[in-house]
């Protein structure tokens, strides 16, 4: 998940630093797993490598993030190479 926060985002990080992980619990009481958190320097804020059970699962999550309205996400399934190479094989 691609985050960037607005303003409001900006200034809760700024009041309470730790606000990063308590969303983090938050998005783990959701039924999802974040494997990393990376800060980032250009057009979008943070990278979280998360881990759902479906599809449907992170959905939920990102709405219901973004419906704070302190930040706006973009969601990309990935798959690990190893998949997609036995997945190309079998067809």
């Amino acid at each position: 998940m691609l985050s960037t926060l607005g303003p409001g985002g900006w200034a809760t990080l700024r009041e309470n630093p730790d606000r990063l992980r308590e969303v983090s619990n938050e998005v783990e009481s959701m039924g999802l797993k974040v494997v990393a958190q990376y800060a980032l320097m250009g057009q979008w804020d943070f990278l979280n490598i998360i881990e759902a059970p479906d599809e449907a699962t992170m959905a939920k999550a990102a709405v219901s993030l973004a419906a704070r309205g302190t930040m706006r996400t973009t969601t990309m399934q990935a798959l690990p190479i190893e998949m997609l190479i036995e997945t190309l094989r079998s067809t």
